[in-house]
């Protein structure tokens, strides 16, 4: 009875006064600008491990320098530079060739800011997993005169996954946390939108406590997937080794 007193539950409601679905449409845009963001990084990462080990000279110090900024430069700064900044020099191109000026989303920009700095991260994991593939699979694949591509299909890119998915699953936790610091360039995200219901209501507590159960649980089904990835993704690795 006491803490029905001091915690007005129906705050939570889904429908209007309460604000439970504004929550779940915050949690939403999250989730949908993590998992972009990871897919985008993930791409960057792929392309830049083999780029740092398989690329010339000129490419493997750009993206050294890529790295090296993006994992140098504190994540809250990058995500302002890159959102303010970026599209700026992004709408002085397009103005440049003529063409007007974008409006481009919140969303858009959110996954973009999301997947350069994931991407930085990916590619040393990737980078790492790749290098930890034993000399010896790839010589006997090269013996048996397979192609490069049919090398990395085949041998690569399996060999390496037991490797690279604990890197890789921590990124994805990374990303889902990252989606908060967007708030401060007003995207309208899970804790902007928890920040703006308890400041309109007072109700600090029971809103962020709703938002960390929220984040909790997307942490625990990421956690349920990934050990099945992972198991799938050893299967026989042990008697490999």
């Amino acid at each position: 009875m006491a803490a029905d007193s001091l915690i007005n539950w129906s705050l939570l409601a889904l429908a209007a006064p309460g604000w439970g679905g504004v929550l779940l449409q915050g949690f939403l845009h999250s989730v949908e600008i993590a998992v972009g963001g990871y897919a985008l990084g993930l791409l960057l990462g792929v392309g830049g491990a083999f780029g740092k080990l398989y690329g010339g000279p000129v490419l493997r110090d750009l993206l050294e320098c890529y790295t090296t900024i993006v994992r140098a430069v504190p994540e809250l700064v990058l995500i302002l530079l890159l959102y303010y900044a970026g599209t700026d020099l992004l709408n002085q191109f397009l103005g440049a060739m003529g063409i007007g000026t974008v409006d481009i989303s919140g969303l858009a920009a959110g996954i973009f800011v999301i997947g350069v700095v994931q991407g930085a991260y990916s590619t040393e994991v990737l980078r790492g997993a790749i290098k930890a593939v034993l000399p010896g699979q790839i010589e006997a694949a090269r013996a048996y005169g397979m192609s490069p591509t049919k090398v990395l299909r085949r041998i690569t890119l399996p060999a390496m996954l037991p490797y690279a998915i604990p890197g890789l699953a921590n990124l994805w936790l990374i990303a889902t946390k990252d989606t908060a610091l967007l708030a401060v360039v007003g995207f309208s995200e899970l804790t902007l939108v928890t920040r703006q219901a308890a400041g309109t209501t007072k109700a600090y507590l029971l809103f962020f406590c709703a938002a960390g159960a929220l984040y909790l649980a997307l942490t625990l089904v990421s956690n349920l997937l990934i050990g099945i990835i992972e198991r799938h993704a050893r299967r026989g690795f042990a008697e490999q080794r």
